[in-house]
């Protein structure tokens, strides 16, 4: 076994596999970035080395800064968590190119074949695994978009090659859209996976989002541990998942896990991994009745995982299984000890992502605060994987999920009945964040019957209902600008005959004129004064400004001074939490001003653009 085992990531992911090392008593490394520099992880390891600026491409991304890092803190392996670098084959190579550190996880070889989409969907074609209609090989024109479109009809996936959990994947429904998504694709394949290739696929209407857990040793084992539903997504983002499906008969089931391990053998797949299939929902099945999806459903490989993945914990829930040990066991060169036969699942369990969004507004990531009260929930059943503590400032650099809440059972009801109450519990004060959201699934038709598919939140859910739960659940401190003045919501206990009450007080202060960052369509300075926040880009001219609406990074300016725009056109794109946004004019006008460039970083409130 490993002497001391460096993390190449942050948050609950970093602790996550901190606490696996202690238990095999590993020593751990942590890197930070210049954002991170207080952060739980970094808390929590033995010791911790600063490898950065906060922009990610430069400290958490940077191959020589990490293991240089390694190098100093004398580590003996590497483990990358999921996200940053743990699908990079070029990073993998140069650690196991290093005399003294070791990968744990899949070759590079492994990760290049498997990982990469195209040729792990050559490699399930061979292994006979079924795949979606798709190219085998990367697109580089938009005249092969087309093609593809008159041969399959819309509409098309366009997805990058390094890519997941929905970031550098683009949907084109009409062949007027496929430039623009193309460029959009690999755009985002170049900047959060080094890997501008992209792929197509034909888009699925109604497909439920199945994955099987692989472990596989260097001695030709390879066990599957079940499978996770991940249907519950936002924009191509899991939200909820669970195990054992809801949907599925155990024949189906069985013959995807099969399918899963066939691949894993034909990969020649080493460590953990998660094998995703998409499966074709019958809109006429009635979950509330029992009705499951047969061995007669279809299913497609969708792609793998060459990584632990963010949900491994509701696998570790049905089988006892600790998944990241295995992975440092196995890069040790240990051999699994236990049997096909040996993987029962027992009970239910499902994993509720805790990020720091608000549902109610489009799912949109706080842009900053503090935990001011942080309590999560305990007793029988339930586990926190977290890295945040009360008082701890939020960042917001990077993605938006602080915690996982992970719920088990004796069965589905049992598992949901708890998960209610386990979110009942869950205190977090100061800050946004989807734990409404999550109370109101579990009040949801559909998410009950199990019938809801990868398009339920995006295309069915009434927007109106986030909205009551945000309401009626939401905890965190309530600000808005009335035109009255601010109101500020604040909660206090009282007794009245020795009965305790909660009682919610709004306090409300007259507006008064105070510097700030100046809000996006508002009108500039007439004194000709810049706006924005000190540091950041400023403007001269004056006009309508538009401004950012969060923290993030410039990924493209498509206007220029003496430009004219049109209400709605896209003035630039910016990169916030992982995705990208648009930044849109509010009225029309003319460019006069553009105060910044690609690459720049921003903050809530600066100014982008003013619009004469």
């Amino acid at each position: 076994m490993f002497d001391k085992v460096l993390v190449a990531n942050r948050g609950e992911i970093a602790v996550r596999v901190m606490r696996a090392c202690e238990d095999l008593g590993v020593e751990t490394v942590a890197v930070y970035s210049d954002a991170d520099k207080h952060a739980g992880h970094v808390r929590y390891a033995d010791e911790a080395y600063n490898v950065g600026p906060a922009r990610a491409a430069d400290s958490y991304l940077d191959h020589e800064a990490v293991i240089e890092a390694a190098e100093k803190a004398d580590a003996d392996a590497v483990h990358p968590g999921y996200g940053f670098l743990a699908e990079n084959a070029t990073f993998a190579a140069k650690v196991e190119e290093h005399d003294d550190l070791t990968w744990i996880g899949p070759s590079s070889t492994s990760m290049e074949q498997a990982g990469e989409k195209t040729k792990a969907r050559k490699i399930m074609q061979e292994a006979d695994v079924p795949i979606v209609p798709g190219t085998t090989e990367p697109v580089e024109t938009v005249e092969e978009v087309h093609d593809f479109g008159d041969e399959h009809g819309y509409p098309i996936a366009i997805k990058a090659e390094g890519g997941g959990g929905g970031r550098g994947m683009k949907i084109v429904r009409d062949p007027e859209e496929a430039e623009d998504q193309l460029d959009a694709a690999k755009r985002e394949g170049e900047a959060y996976f080094d890997n501008p290739s992209v792929y197509l696929e034909r888009y699925l209407e109604r497909p439920r989002h199945i994955e099987v857990q692989i472990l596989a040793d260097q001695h030709g084992n390879v066990r599957h541990l079940g499978e996770r539903d991940c249907s519950l997504q936002r924009r191509h983002q899991k939200v909820i998942e669970e195990g054992p499906s809801p949907a599925l008969t155990d024949e189906l089931r069985e013959e995807i896990g099969e399918a899963a391990r066939r691949g894993a053998d034909a990969a020649d797949y080493h460590n953990a991994g998660t094998f995703e299939f998409l499966v074709e929902e019958d809109p006429d099945r009635d979950g509330a009745d029992g009705e499951l999806l047969d061995a007669d459903a279809d299913f497609y490989f969708l792609e793998v995982n060459t990584r632990i993945q963010v949900e491994h914990c509701v696998t570790e829930e049905l089988t006892g299984v600790d998944i990241v040990k295995w992975q440092l066991r196995i890069a040790a060169g240990e051999e699994l000890d236990f049997a096909q036969d040996d993987v029962e699942l027992d009970g239910h369990a499902v994993e509720y992502r805790i990020n720091a969004e608000n549902a109610a507004e489009g799912f949109s990531p706080a842009t900053g605060g503090e935990l001011e009260t942080y309590d999560p929930p305990g007793g029988i059943g339930v586990r926190v994987d977290d890295a945040l503590r009360q008082g701890d400032d939020l960042v917001t650099d990077y993605d938006s999920m602080i915690a996982k809440l992970i719920v088990h059972g004796t069965d589905r009801e049992e598992c949901l009945a708890r998960s209610d109450r386990a979110l009942a519990e869950y205190d977090v004060e100061g800050i946004p964040t989807i734990i409404p959201f999550h109370r109101l699934m579990l009040r949801d038709e559909a998410f009950l019957a199990g019938t809801h598919t990868t398009k339920y939140l995006d295309e069915v859910l009434d927007r109106e209902r986030l909205t009551e739960a945000q309401e009626r659940w939401g905890s965190e401190a309530i600000t808005s600008a009335a035109d009255d003045g601010e109101v500020v919501e604040r909660e206090f206990t009282v007794e009245v005959n020795g009965k305790r009450f909660q009682v919610n007080l709004e306090e409300r202060a007259e507006r008064a004129s105070r510097p700030g960052p100046v809000a996006s369509g508002s009108s500039g300075s007439p004194s000709g004064e810049s706006a924005g926040t000190g540091g950041g880009p400023t403007v001269s001219a004056e006009g309508e400004v538009v401004s950012a609406e969060m923290q993030g990074t410039i990924l493209e300016v498509n206007v220029a001074e003496g430009d004219t725009v049109e209400s709605g056109d896209v003035i630039c794109v910016l990169e916030a939490m992982k995705m990208e946004n648009d930044v849109v004019a509010e009225v029309g006008g003319t460019v006069a001003e553009v105060a910044v460039s690609e690459g720049d970083s921003v903050n809530q409130g600066d100014p982008l653009v003013v619009l004469d």
